[in-house]
């Protein structure tokens, strides 16, 4: 399988609460584009414009069972829709109604048992994404937040604060907007570099890696030396990031 150098993107559909709220973080932290949806037409017109993309099913919220089989067929039988890749996440644990999905309509991600558990159901999950390569190429997902006026850097030297504007941000570092800094050689260390991310505060050092042109800078974090916390924030305003681009898109 010839893989993206983007990855894939995964919907998830009608999540319950406890995977909106840990599975999301978690699988943004290894590096999956994850979203999460609440309306199944609008998933039917992302699965259009992204054929390639995986999307989990909780079927225990939205429709009634019949409604979501029919659901199912209808992506998995459409020319357009036919080359996504579904899989189910349910409580329910009938033995019946998993064959059916499994057996009956192949659904190629499984039927994922939220009753195992948050941490065994999160554990398929990866390990269903890894088998899909829905990460890609890429080791790490970027957001690009050049207009979300909210996300700013700044670096302060014996020579002063210099104010730069977030243009994208990793896990691994950042690409800022400075209309003055002072002169930067390259690889070298920057000590305590400050962003905000809509609201939320992390202090990093990182290293310079060059220049796009005259006014943006690369940076590339710390990574061993970064709090776990501050980790914890650029992931949520990646995710968040992520989200909104998701939610206000035109389709």
């Amino acid at each position: 399988m010839e893989q993206s150098c983007q990855g894939k993107k995964i919907f998830i559909l009608y999540p319950h609460s406890v995977i909106k709220d840990e599975l999301l973080d978690i699988l943004i932290m290894a590096g999956f584009e994850s979203y999460v949806l609440f309306d199944h037409k609008r998933a039917l017109k992302l699965l259009l414009k992204y054929p390639d993309s995986i999307m989990f099913i909780n079927i225990d919220e939205g429709m009634s069972e019949r409604e979501w089989e029919t659901y199912v067929r209808g992506i998995q039988e459409d020319p357009e829709t036919k080359n996504c890749r579904l899989g189910i996440l349910s409580y329910n644990t009938d033995q019946n109604l998993m064959q059916k999905y499994l057996m009956d309509l192949s659904v190629p991600c499984g039927y994922i048992q939220l009753k195992l558990g948050i941490k065994e159901s999160t554990k398929i999950m990866l390990n269903v994404l890894e088998a899909n390569e829905a990460r890609g190429k890429r080791k790490y997902i970027r957001a690009f937040c050049e207009n979300d006026i909210s996300a700013t850097v700044n670096i302060k030297s014996p020579s002063g604060i210099y104010y730069g504007k977030l243009l994208d941000i990793s896990a691994a570092g950042v690409a800022a907007r400075f209309e003055t800094i002072e002169k930067l050689a390259p690889s070298s260390v920057v000590k305590e570099m400050q962003f905000k991310l809509r609201g939320g505060l992390v202090l990093a050092d990182a290293v310079f890696m060059g220049k796009r042109d005259d006014q943006v800078y690369i940076f590339m974090f710390d990574i061993p030396r970064m709090n776990p916390d501050h980790k914890l924030i650029i992931h949520r305003y990646i995710k968040y990031t992520l989200q909104h681009y998701i939610d206000n898109l035109k389709l």
